[in-house]
């Protein structure tokens, strides 16, 4: 990705940090993997410990509090995909960028990234803080409404810290800083794990309290990021007024990564949605609770690969802007073999531990019942994992290369054409009920995680024969 004619391709390091990391980037690949990987895996590992906990401490307030909370997750995942997406546009329109010694070009990017979380955040955040309520009607609420709705106006409130510090994060990594990324994501968990329990039971809140305990958290690493970038000013990546230049370029290259990244995200939570209303109709607002504590599981078993993901955007977007076609072979594979391992690993202790993790969701009488469902629903999630490594990686490597709508297609196809179709056939078609859905989840999984691979190896092939 090139810069605007003003941009000079300038490449300056203060530190001897800073040269590391880009120095990380521009070598083998697989190294630049493994070390960039491990901190995002325990930043991630964290951050989803407190999911867990949060969603433990929720349960506490019984099965409605938890189904509240299932129901305001897909337009809370949509949220996170708006930061996600924009971060990971700029992800790699910055990687792409250093990978070409431009740095004038990477903090030019860097800074249009930041403005339009800005942006975003001013023209939603009322919006949603108002709609909460119908919304949450329109998803299938039921009687939940009020506590999906008191949940949610809290969590808006902090729009503006969601995006921003997803953003800032994605900054980061893009500049083969993640140890940084590791500790204010740590430290921002560990302190919501420490709030939640005060805020819910201690002061009386409720399940704002668990809102609001992200909400502090939140503010305490949005301090600390800007005091990095903008007191210390330690970082390779420059945001300042001086490196700022509006460039329609420079935007289109974000959005054209970010929108279709955060549309991806968009179709996980209509997927959501859809997947809850399959439950209700099969089986009411119990099988949601269930879904919601077994999915929470899920994204904490597949913190490695998400982790793995993020750091194949950044070193392959490095190799493409470097013109190293072959690396980004390497990188495509390299990553794929090492997800699946850690997924058949996954699956092992998950199949072998289903019952014990169950009980930490159903510890008070108001949830106990449905310990054996949860622990069922997490066996059958064992074949999901295996086959999640495939699409994941290759969507990173569309997203690393400039090719957004490539990764949305991907995204599509596994969500709607695979997972969403299975779901409601062996879930209403062929009257399996809520074992069918789960189980249209994992043969969706597969076919859709098969489908990015191949795609994505052929266009890597044809990267390298016309490079």
């Amino acid at each position: 990705m090139q810069a605007n004619n003003q941009e000079q391709a300038t490449e300056i390091p203060h530190s001897k940090d800073m040269k590391a990391g880009i120095s990380l980037l521009m070598g083998d690949p697989r190294k630049a993997i493994i070390k960039l990987s491990g901190p995002m895996i325990v930043a991630m590992f964290l951050m989803s410990t407190y999911n867990i906990v949060n969603a433990i401490w929720v349960a506490g307030l019984g099965s409605d509090a938890l189904a509240a909370v299932g129901f305001i997750t897909p337009l809370f995942m949509i949220l996170m995909g708006l930061g996600n997406g924009i971060g990971a546009g700029a992800a790699s329109v910055i990687s792409r960028r250093i990978g070409a010694k431009d740095k004038a070009g990477a903090d030019n990017a860097a800074i249009h990234a930041i403005l339009i979380t800005i942006i975003i955040s001013a023209l939603l955040t009322v919006p949603l803080i108002l709609l909460t309520g119908p919304i949450m009607t329109l998803f299938g609420a039921g009687e939940t409404v009020g506590l999906a709705t008191e949940y949610g106006q809290v969590i808006f409130l902090g729009l503006v810290l969601l995006l921003f510090t997803n953003v800032a994060y994605a900054i980061l990594r893009a500049e083969g800083d993640t140890k940084r990324a590791m500790y204010v994501m740590g430290a921002s968990s560990v302190l919501n794990m420490v709030l939640d329990p005060i805020l819910i039971y201690t002061l009386g809140m409720g399940i704002a309290g668990a809102a609001w305990g992200m909400i502090i958290s939140l503010v305490m690493v949005t301090v600390v990021l800007l005091y990095w970038f903008y007191v210390k000013k330690d970082t390779y990546v420059s945001l300042s007024y001086r490196s700022f230049s509006w460039d329609r370029k420079t935007i289109d290259a974000i959005m054209g990564v970010g929108i279709p990244a955060s549309f991806e995200f968009f179709l996980m939570s209509i997927l959501a949605i859809f997947i809850n209303g399959l439950l209700v109709a099969t089986a009411g607002t119990d099988a949601v609770a269930v879904y919601t504590a077994g999915w929470r599981v899920v994204f904490f078993a597949i913190i490695p690969l998400v982790a793995i993901a993020t750091s194949v955007i950044s070193v392959a977007g490095a190799a493409y802007g470097a013109r190293t076609y072959e690396k980004i072979r390497v990188v495509h594979n390299f990553s794929i073999q090492i997800g699946i391992a850690i997924s058949l690993a996954i699956s092992a202790i998950t199949f072998v531990f289903a019952s014990q993790i169950a009980l930490i969701f159903t510890y008070s009488p108001d949830s106990a019942h449905l310990a054996p469902e949860i622990a069922l629903f997490l066996a059958t999630m064992c074949f999901f994992y295996p086959f999640v490594p495939p699409g994941i990686m290759s969507g990173s490597i569309f997203q690393a290369t400039g090719k957004g709508m490539s990764s949305l297609f991907i995204s599509v196809m596994r969500n709607l054409a695979f997972i969403a179709v299975f779901a409601y056939l062996f879930g209403i078609v062929l009257g399996f009920g809520e074992h069918g859905v789960w189980w249209g989840i994992v043969v969706g999984d597969i076919i859709g995680g098969t489908f990015a691979y191949l795609w994505a190896r052929y266009y890597i092939s044809r990267l390298i024969a016309n490079g």
